[in-house]
């Protein structure tokens, strides 16, 4: 059972930042020559590796916002695709594309050509599992010049550009690709090159002098990862780190309004019901539990008010979603409480890497068992829960997802979550409704037709209880805006750190 923050241990606190700054302190001492903009930078991120760097998993997110991938393309504020590694593109006819790169070189000095695009999307096409951003379409891409790569998908995916920006799609040389993994240290294209993964602790970072845009303003990094939210703000506080990753909302208030910089983003938090086996098999007794959560109780009781209330599966930070939703269809009548209480006890799963979820999971259990339920709370670190959440081994798991991670769009956000191929279905959904829906939506070139067709897929999802929304976060990163300068504050969590960071 975890514990709520009035019974959290100050030792158990003391001890957490106490470890976490020993290899900071090592990390940094050596690095910085004290000059305005020649320190390191020193950053705590939340989230340990889980595939030892690989770009196919979430791994591939914190390589992002480190500033150490990129692909052929990426984003700006709005969603849009703009050149990252290709100069410029064309569509062709509706499954073909033309990009053009530009003149680049990767960080072990290998140029960036035609051959190394395709080696690297042939790899993501070909891993196991298939990363999110391709559960929903199939690319071929093949050589058409000295400068020049085509792209071919299954069917028409207006989205492709956009998709082609998602970190898993990074491209890699040739050297990253040995020994049957794939090893992104010294063989991307960012403005920062990964020089040392220690396991889940510690990784170091240096400028990458050869970065075709303008060069890193710190001449490195030294990133910690520590999943405690309380030792990430306490690191921060103490100066023994410049930039914190994920702010809990306990410390927000603690740290003060020039460390604190909490901005919307597209993440929702949902409770995904296990729709293929067990309690929740039944859709009555998922309804039930719709129907026993108290949004409004979990933005008060645990996010002191830095969250909004559940709208649905998208968001505030997409504006557009609320002014489109259509009501749930299809829901099945809840179950009554003579029902419930002879059903089995649920196991109530959730992670430790975000330090509000565990007392998410305990509001939410109780608001269960007032409504009937036997909960049992299983609470690890999220590198231990993903395998198993994955494979449907819970009832119901809480989980924190942006929405707009993928392509920027939230059709692929609603492929891999809620399909029946889908690679992120921890509810293991499989409605041919729902698929009809988001089929449509992926197939559509009209912003406002899709965007339609969207919220219909979420109607039916919602229809189906197979998530029930809890909040939608507001993000909170922690930095001395006197010092420190050049954070990204970004809602589609893709970057954090770039070539502007610097402690100034």
């Amino acid at each position: 059972m975890p514990t709520s923050r009035s019974r959290r241990s100050p030792l158990r606190a003391i001890a957490a930042t106490a470890a976490l700054l020993l290899p900071l302190a090592a990390c940094s001492s050596s690095g910085e020559s004290g000059g305005s903009g020649d320190q390191r930078l020193r950053v705590v991120m939340a989230f340990p590796p889980a595939q030892a760097m690989s770009p196919y998993g979430d791994d591939a997110v914190t390589l992002s916002r480190l500033a150490v991938v990129e692909g052929l393309t990426t984003l700006d504020r709005n969603g849009a695709a703009k050149p990252s590694l290709a100069a410029s593109w064309k569509q062709d006819n509706p499954t073909t594309w033309t990009f053009t790169l530009r003149d680049a070189v990767f960080q072990d000095g290998a140029k960036v050509d035609p051959e190394a695009v395709v080696r690297s999307l042939t790899a993501a096409g070909k891993a196991s599992p298939l990363p999110r951003v391709l559960s929903d379409t199939t690319l071929k891409a093949t050589v058409t010049g000295a400068r020049t790569v085509r792209i071919v998908t299954g069917e028409a995916d207006p989205l492709l550009p956009q998709r082609l920006a998602n970190p898993s799609l990074a491209i890699l040389s040739a050297p990253a690709y040995q020994g049957g993994k794939v090893n992104p240290a010294g063989h991307a294209t960012g403005p920062f090159t990964l020089t040392d993964v220690k396991g889940a602790v510690a990784a170091t970072l240096e400028r990458n002098a050869d970065y075709w845009g303008d060069k890193a303003k710190a001449p490195g990094v030294d990133v910690t990862f520590a999943a405690d939210g309380t030792a990430r703000a306490n690191a921060l506080r103490t100066k023994a780190v410049d930039v914190a990753e994920y702010v809990p909302i306990a410390q927000a208030s603690l740290l003060g309004d020039s460390y604190v910089h909490e901005f919307p983003s597209a993440r929702t938090n949902g409770l995904s019901l296990n729709t293929e086996r067990g309690v929740f098999a039944d859709p009555a007794l998922r309804a039930a539990a719709r129907e026993a959560i108290d949004s409004k109780a979990l933005v008060d009781g645990v996010y002191e008010g830095r969250a909004d209330t559940a709208q649905g599966l998208l968001g505030p930070g997409i504006p557009w979603a609320a002014g489109q939703r259509t009501a749930p269809t299809g829901r099945t009548p809840a179950a009554s409480r003579a029902d419930i209480a002879r059903t089995k006890e649920i196991v109530l799963a959730t992670y430790t890497n975000r330090p509000e979820l565990p007392e998410v999971a305990t509001l939410v259990q109780q608001q269960l068992e007032k409504r009937g339920f036997t909960v049992k709370q299983v609470v690890r670190d999220y590198a231990q829960m993903e395998a198993d959440a994955l494979a449907g081994k819970y009832d119901a798991f809480i989980q924190a997802r942006n929405t707009l991670l993928d392509t920027a769009d939230p059709v692929s956000y609603l492929a891999s979550d809620f399909t029946c191929d889908g690679s992120f279905n921890i509810s293991q959904l499989c409605d041919r409704k729902v698929d009809t829906a988001v089929a449509k939506a992926a197939s559509l070139t009209g912003t406002d037709a899709r965007h339609n067709a969207e919220m219909t897929a979420e109607a039916a999802v919602l229809g189906a209880d197979a998530l029930v929304p809890l909040v939608h976060e507001r993000f909170v990163q922690g930095y001395d805006d006197a010092r420190v300068e050049g954070v990204a504050l970004d809602p589609m969590e893709r970057t954090l750190i770039t070539a502007d960071t610097h402690v100034g």
